[in-house]
């Protein structure tokens, strides 16, 4: 016979079948997750040199754990997450992949779109938004299964992945107006297209052509937690993170971003709040890993004492200042307790004395 304890537990962990959201580590339905997805020569063992090991992250962990398996299998949480877009069945989907390195079967030039790489999957119910900082990923719908290239396996990156409910995603429409992506693979067909008119535009590379050219607006997940969006238009002509970021957050920041691309904007202490380039990065316990910006392509900050944690996919350089894009911000404590400890070493301002952590 079973137990009424049983049935109750069943009955909570129950959700539709049909709707969709992030997927944790063990497949189980999450309201948000975090991927780190190590660099191949940090640590030791095979796959972690081969760059498939990550660190995984949601709201029910207590700081960071060792990933499922590698970052290339289907049973992990991004490959799980995916895993509709590549069913044979996708009637019932909506879904926006862009990047602005997308498909290497795909490559226009991308320099006047925004630095920006991201998954749109939702059905009726709702879906889940993927901000992340790999190239060429992921494969499109008509690949038939999912995959993480072979040009992503050296060096460092990060996804954030948030499930929100349906009404949600006519503001993230709005906001990718605002990056002009990039747009490699889509489906919006019957009532998506009807009800999301601003994801249409996205799609037909449409983009926003007045001030103002940045735009902040407040996200809600299926599960209630709110998410803080910022998207810049490439005429917002400024650094995201010491243009607006920190004055916006009202705190200093620590951004891990991708040093090794043209025209890299120094830490910056010009204004009252400061806004530090990481140049190490070191993951607590005796065996780390420990690895430099040089190794790390992820894109991320972390106010030290403000408790503020982002995720996106832009870098500090001149370049970018002329780019849209954007950052997904949280004030979670498990969020921040997992990054505040990951910044081992930052770069100082050359016009001021270094910042304490």
């Amino acid at each position: 016979m079973v137990s009424l304890v049983a049935l109750l537990l069943g009955s909570l962990l129950w959700v539709p079948c049909r709707a969709l959201r992030c997927r944790g580590d063990a497949g189980q339905p999450v309201d948000w997750f975090v991927i780190y997805k190590l660099p191949a020569h940090s640590g030791s063992g095979d796959e972690v040199r081969r760059g498939l090991r990550y660190r995984y992250l949601d709201e029910n962990s207590s700081g960071w754990r060792d990933g499922a398996g590698s970052i290339n299998s289907s049973e992990g949480a991004v490959g799980r997450s995916l895993q509709p877009l590549y069913r044979a069945n996708t009637s019932q989907l909506a879904f926006v992949l862009y990047n602005d390195q997308p498909t290497q079967a795909w490559a226009p030039d991308s320099s006047s779109r925004g630095h920006s790489k991201g998954v749109l999957l939702l059905d009726k119910d709702g879906g889940f938004w993927l901000v992340h900082s790999v190239p060429h990923f992921p494969p499109p719908a008509s690949s038939g299964a999912y995959a993480w290239p072979s040009t992503a396996r050296t060096y460092g990156q990060t996804l954030i992945c948030v499930s929100f409910p349906f009404a949600e995603f006519t503001k993230i429409g709005r906001q990718l107006a605002y990056i002009f992506p990039l747009v490699y693979d889509h489906k919006l067909d019957g009532i998506f297209g009807q009800k999301f008119p601003e994801l249409v535009n996205v799609v037909e590379g449409h983009h926003v052509r007045q001030e103002p050219w940045n735009s902040s607006v407040t996200l809600t997940s299926q599960a209630g937690t709110d998410f803080q969006s910022f998207a810049k238009a490439g005429q917002f002509g400024d650094d995201l993170y010491s243009g607006w970021l920190a004055e916006a957050l009202g705190a200093d920041l620590q951004v891990q971003f991708w040093p090794k691309s043209p025209g890299i904007l120094p830490s910056n202490c010009s204004g009252p709040w400061k806004v530090l380039n990481v140049n190490q990065t070191s993951f607590p316990g005796p065996v780390g890993p420990t690895f430099p910006a040089t190794d790390d392509h992820s894109k991320w900050c972390v106010a030290p004492r403000a408790q503020w944690a982002c995720v996106g996919d832009m870098n500090r350089n001149l370049g970018e200042e002329r780019r849209g894009g954007g950052t997904l911000c949280a004030q979670l404590p498990v969020l921040w307790k997992a990054f505040q400890p990951l910044v081992k070493a930052f770069e100082p301002c050359k016009d001021g004395p270094r910042a304490s952590k």
